[in-house]
């Protein structure tokens, strides 16, 4: 969708210009006329609103998303629906999303990008107290103001879109224009199609952290599917192994994150938030302890054994 001339939602939301373009939706910024104040709104695209289930889970998602009010989370303001397409409104932030940062600078330094993973951390503990998973964490969907502070953006969309048990996987493999860069951050039960958990956003924010370190993402592929593949079945080289001079502690905490098995990352977001807070305190005896020794064989074990998951 793109605005030609002003565009009103709810008789209330002028749309402006567009922010970004992405999968499933069209990003604008946008004016509340009521409260005269500049929004960000989210409108999916019109083929949303033929699928029922999506309707319902929508409105579910939107309103629990609207209920999470935290310093490190996009507040959403409001939704509805205006001639069969969804959209939602949210506070605009003003900066870069952490996606336009790392391709204008490539990696980070070391303790900029452990203070943002602590900021994500912070907000998904949050949301996962509160009974919501994001099921979408990447660089994208983190925003960065010019003053530093970082909100995560898009809880409960995810959902949405996919329904609450990941059964729309295959589906999201081969939706090219949404998932390609999605599939990068799929934690391996994502990959297979599994319900998914608050570990799984941990996962995911795992790859963003190790992306901010070494400045490409772990897992590389032609395709969705043989990106999902090597998130279930490929150990990827520690961040110090790329860049020695990373301290042993940071990338030990990033590869803890990225076990395959669920039962070996942090147990929550609080405990993955309090060793990146030890590591920026110059405390590198980590309190998760270190990562499992993971093994060829042991992430083979844990390989797709749906044929749509595995192969094109």
């Amino acid at each position: 969708m793109s605005v030609q001339g002003p565009t009103v939602f709810s008789g209330r939301y002028e749309l402006h210009r567009q922010l970004a373009k992405g999968g499933m939706a069209d990003v604008f910024l946008a004016r509340d006329q009521l409260l005269d104040r500049p929004v960000a709104v989210k409108v999916l695209f019109p083929s949303f609103a033929r699928d029922a289930a999506f309707v319902a889970r929508f409105r579910r998602e939107a309103q629990a998303a609207a209920n999470l009010s935290h310093p490190n989370i996009v507040n959403v303001f409001d939704w509805g629906e205006e001639d069969d397409t969804y959209f939602i409104v949210m506070e605009y932030v003003e900066g870069r999303s952490l996606a336009e940062i790392l391709r204008a600078e490539g990696p980070l330094h070391p303790d900029r990008a452990a203070e943002i993973a602590t900021d994500v951390a912070a907000a998904l503990s949050f949301a996962h107290r509160n009974g919501l998973v994001h099921r979408d964490i990447k660089p994208g969907n983190v925003l960065v103001a010019p003053d530093g502070h970082v909100k995560v953006a898009d809880f409960g969309i995810a959902t949405a879109i996919a329904g609450p048990a990941g059964e729309a996987a295959d589906d999201d493999l081969t939706r090219t224009g949404m998932v390609m860069g999605t599939a990068t951050y799929f934690s391996p039960e994502q990959a297979q199609g599994k319900a998914v958990d608050p570990r799984s956003d941990l996962y995911s924010l795992g790859v963003v952290l190790y992306e901010m370190l070494v400045g490409q993402p772990p897992f590389k592929g032609e395709s969705p599917v043989a990106i999902a593949y090597q998130h279930v079945t490929e150990v990827p080289k520690a961040p110090k192994e790329h860049k020695p001079d990373i301290a042993a502690s940071i990338s030990a905490i990033t590869m803890k994150s990225l076990a395959k098995k669920r039962a070996n990352r942090y147990p929550s977001a609080e405990d993955f938030r309090s060793d990146l807070r030890r590591y920026r305190d110059g405390q590198h005896a980590l309190r998760g302890g270190a990562p499992p020794r993971s093994t060829t064989a042991q992430a083979a074990a844990a390989a797709p054994t749906r044929q749509s998951t595995a192969a094109g």
